[in-house]
Parts: C-alpha cells; structure tokens; sequence
C-alpha cells in the first residue's frame, strides 16, 4: 500500500441522493428515518453531487491496480443498521469503498485524522466548518455536475486566498481595500503566503502527478483567483516555495469565475466565498470552503 496515497472521505448525503429519507429525519425525527431506511433498504440510491468526483478518483486506481493511488472513505451521520441502504448501492455501483464510520447522527469529522483522510467532502456545512477549524481540507458541495466530463483526467480548480493560501492577504483587503491589498502584494512579492486549508491536499495531487512520469498526468490543476498584476507574482512564488507545480493559473481581476472553469472542463472547484461558489455552480459542480475573513464576516 502506497504510503502517500491519497484519501478522500466523504459523506453519505454527497455520494448518494438522501434527500428523501433527510427530509423525514427533519420533520418526523430519528426514529422515523430509521424506519424508512431499513424498510428501503433493497432499494438503491441515486447518484448524489459528489457521486462523479467518486467514480473518477477511484478510477485512478486503474492505473496502478496492485498499489492504488486513492482510496474514499465514507463518513456518515446514519447507524450502521441504516447504513446497509448505502452499501448496497456502493456495492451496485461497483464503487471501491470498503471503508466507514457509521456515527448515528453524531458529526463524523472526529474521524478524518484516524482515517488519515486529506480532503472531507459534505453537504453538511456544520460538519464541514468543525472539519476546517480542526484543521482539515473540508468543503460543502452545493451541486453536482451540469454535463458529462468531457475529459477521462480528473480536473480540479481552487481559489487561492483562504483555500490554498491563508487568509492573510485576504484580510488586508477585506479591511483596507484593493489598493492596500495590491500594495501589500507587491511589497511582500518574495516573501511566500502562509498556507492554507487545502494546501496539504494539492501536494497529495501533485505527488499523484509526479508518478506518471513523461505520460500525460492523470490530474490537471488549475488556480482560479480574482487576484490581477502585480499580485500574481506573490503566487508564484508561492507555489515555487513549497515544491508543487499548478498546471494552470488564471488570474482573473475579479472577473466571474464560471466561463473560465467550464473552459478548464472542472470535475469541482473550491472557493471560499459563496457568492463565487453559486456563478461557478452554474456551469461546473462546486463547494464551499467556509474558511477565513470572508466567511467571518458572514456570520
């Protein structure tokens, strides 16, 4: 088993669509949801938004089958008596999961470290926050895929301040403006930007990338970031300082986002403002990173 292999959790509501039995855990409570699953059970669950991003982690796999280069692990809020619903789908779905914490309504992100997990993927935004102020890549996804990919890489895009970058800058220019912000930006140009929540999952992906050696990677990255000139350079030698290649970085001067990820082909993109993750979700699956200044500020 590869000891840099990247592993991915996520919940049971992003993989499959529960939001008819969450809707009767709502209004008739646990009890009543129990019921229903275990009565369903024999019946399989469609694809939830994060049921694509699965199916192309896990076909990373096919390159390297005796040392797999991925593994999803499912975290989940039901009981290990309504989880057989979810297996038996897993299982229909010929989806790889053979591992999962079952909490019986109990948020799931305690497990995250014991699972060694990089990236925790939900569509619980208390769970998601818990998992980000504990330290862990962790975002909400607000939708699925509009169409199918038209590529078999798996293509993932990140915003740069306050997901890959901390939120440092960000906050000079949430509290003085773009001016301030600019000229912080070209000042510190040299000194690299502290990382932030998702920096330790992009280093996961570029070590996948290194491993294809002259072949065409497997993974294509893209940074997507309202930052223009002159702050772009502060980026670059950024990524340059801790040793990981981006594939391709588009700053955009506070353009909208979605045209230019649905040009990227993004299987998801990772943005801390919501406003951002709502434009690109018209055209690309995307999720919530409710980390740093901004979502503070939201709160």
């Amino acid at each position: 088993m590869s000891k840099k292999k990247l592993v991915v959790a996520i919940s049971s509501r992003a993989l499959f669509d529960l939001d008819e039995s969450h809707a009767i855990f709502e209004t008739q409570g646990k009890e009543a949801f129990c019921r229903y699953q275990i009565e369903h059970e024999d019946e399989l669950l469609t694809p939830g938004y994060g049921f694509t991003l699965v199916k192309k982690f896990l076909a990373l796999n096919d390159l390297n089958p005796e040392d797999p280069l991925v593994e999803i692990i499912l975290l989940s809020q039901n009981s290990a008596d309504t989880g057989l619903r979810i297996f038996n789908s897993i299982a229909h779905h010929q989806l790889n999961i053979i591992r999962a914490a079952f909490t019986s309504g109990v948020s799931p992100y305690s497990y995250i470290p014991a699972f060694g997990a990089h990236l925790f993927l939900s569509t619980n935004a208390d769970d998601v926050a818990k998992a980000l102020q504990a330290g862990f890549a962790a975002a909400t996804i607000l939708c699925g895929p509009q169409a199918a990919s038209h590529s078999d890489q798996l293509r993932i895009a990140f915003d740069g301040d306050s997901v890959l970058f901390s939120d440092d800058s960000e906050k000079i220019y949430q509290q003085r403006g773009l001016e301030a912000f600019t000229e912080n930006e070209r000042n510190e140009a040299k000194k690299p930007l502290p990382g932030g929540p998702f920096k330790d999952f992009l280093s996961a992906l570029h070590h996948i990338q290194t491993q294809s050696g002259s072949k065409i990677s497997p993974i294509r990255t893209a940074l997507v970031t309202a930052r223009a000139a002159p702050a772009h350079e502060r980026v670059v030698r950024t990524l340059r300082a801790w040793g990981i290649r981006i594939d391709e970085a588009l700053f955009l001067g506070g353009m909208p986002k979605g045209e230019f990820l649905k040009a990227f082909g993004a299987d998801i993109f990772f943005d801390d403002q919501q406003g951002h993750c709502e434009s690109a979700a018209q055209h690309v699956a995307a999720a919530h990173v409710p980390h740093g200044i901004t979502n503070l500020k939201n709160l």
